[in-house]
């Protein structure tokens, strides 16, 4: 089977008060023609479609749109994000189109999306497990850990306690995703590849590396507990029936911005190879669209897999078109408002000014970059920032040199400390006339 992985649309966001609506649409154009050109089985939407709980109206019909055309010539499997409302997003989900399925429930993380090949036979199971809150998740889990697995807690009949960790609710989810997968597997004459989507802050565990964020991530941890171990999925969660259950393969991620794959640990690699267990590929797709300046560097992407009985055979990053140029620029105002940067006028700029900070400097620089959305003044770090005491004794114009000399980067001249103190004798005499 082909499958594209993509995930984090986050439609509805701005970028620095910029719309972006039309580059979403030029996305949207761009999947649909990818998954006619590529001959895509099924395409995967791990969470963060929307990027807030109630999205502009625009936004649902932009989706409501690119999924009609998707799906009239893939299947489409969509879970929520943190972002996501996933009451909202999997409302009348069990009455959606054929080829759509909206998985937001926790109730239904262990059950599989059976995914039918080109020629009509099971092509892959595909575990759709949405945003798992700790708090939401801990109610539901247990009693779905009890039913479908015997787990008990401290006493036979007593529901199992799940800890407030997403490491903890995502583990919950793959034991069930083992019970369902090996109880599958059990009586099939051939090996069915096995997808788990998930949207999560994933790390190897115990290597001391870290996934590559972005500034534009919202941050999910809960009582300073986020990660969740990328040993989990090959464990599943821990389950005695991991073995049984025959491994995943593939780990559709969502919620790092960046495309990246997820490693795991040497230790679970010897482990797995020993008992003769295939090891999953974990891989964020990262979003389709740079949502801040720190993203802007990177290429953007979505993810082709090729997977059968073997497990994935081939993958393919395919980038996505990034409509607007976005650039972060740095240097002395002559440097700035030289010809070296006419070709940034029309990009959407974030200005980073060295040296002097004339009065006149943001000004100036709007004028030339009618499109710079963020600025600041860089201060070299071996100069350490006075700070500025003020009572009431302090001559008010002394105040205001010291503060044009902050912000400038100098002294001010002495023709600019004539100017202060002539505009606050003019208050003083305003005052005492009235």
């Amino acid at each position: 089977m082909r499958i594209l992985h993509t995930s984090d649309w986050h439609l509805g966001r701005t970028f620095h008060g910029r719309p972006l609506e039309d580059a979403h649409a030029v996305f949207m154009d761009h999947l649909v023609e990818l998954v006619r050109s590529e001959r895509i089985d099924a395409v995967l939407v791990s969470g963060d479609v929307y990027d807030r709980a109630v999205p502009p109206t625009e936004s649902v019909r932009l989706l409501d749109e690119t999924l009609r055309r998707l799906t009239e010539r893939t299947r489409v499997v969509l879970t929520p994000g943190n972002h996501d409302s996933a009451r909202r997003l999997g409302f009348a989900s069990g009455l959606l189109r054929e080829g759509l399925v909206i998985r937001s429930r926790t109730d239904s993380v262990g059950r599989a999306v059976a995914l039918p090949d080109a020629d009509g036979g099971l092509g892959a199971l595909v575990y759709a497990l949405p945003y798992l809150d700790p708090d939401t998740a801990r109610a539901g889990l247990p009693r779905l850990l009890a039913e479908h697995l015997g787990e008990h807690g401290e006493e036979p009949g007593q529901a199992p306690r799940v800890a407030r960790s997403h490491e903890e609710v995502v583990s919950g989810a793959l034991r069930l995703v083992a019970g369902d997968l090996a109880a599958r597997r059990a009586g099939a004459s051939e090996r069915v590849p096995a997808v788990v989507m998930a949207h999560a802050f994933v790390s190897p565990a115990g290597t001391g590396e870290g996934p590559q964020t972005t500034e534009s991530e919202r941050d999910i941890r809960v009582g300073g507990v986020d990660l969740v171990a990328s040993q989990v999925f090959a464990s599943l969660g821990g389950s005695p029936l991991a073995e049984q259950a025959g491994g995943l393969d593939y780990v559709a991620l969502g919620h790092l911005h960046r495309p990246q794959a997820v490693t795991l640990p040497e230790r679970v690699r010897e482990q797995a190879a020993g008992a003769g267990l295939p090891l999953p590929l974990l891989r964020y797709s990262g979003s389709p669209l740079p949502f801040s300046f720190s993203e802007a560097p990177f290429t953007k992407s979505s993810v082709i897999i090729e997977v059968g009985a073997d497990g994935v055979s081939s993958t393919a990053l395919i980038d996505t078109p990034v409509p607007h140029r976005i650039e972060t620029v740095r240097g002395t105002l002559d440097e700035l408002l030289s010809p070296r940067y006419d070709d940034l006028t029309g990009a959407w700029l974030r200005v980073e000014l060295t040296g002097e900070q004339p009065v006149s400097a943001v000004a100036r620089l709007k004028q030339r970059f009618p499109q710079m959305l963020a600025f600041s003044r860089v201060v070299p770090s071996e100069r350490p920032r006075e700070r500025l005491v003020v009572t009431r004794q302090a001559d008010p114009v002394e105040v205001g040199g010291r503060f044009l000399a902050a912000v400038g980067g100098r002294e001010p001249s002495q023709a600019e400390t004539s100017l202060l103190r002539e505009v606050y004798e003019a208050v003083r005499a305003a005052e005492r006339s009235q």
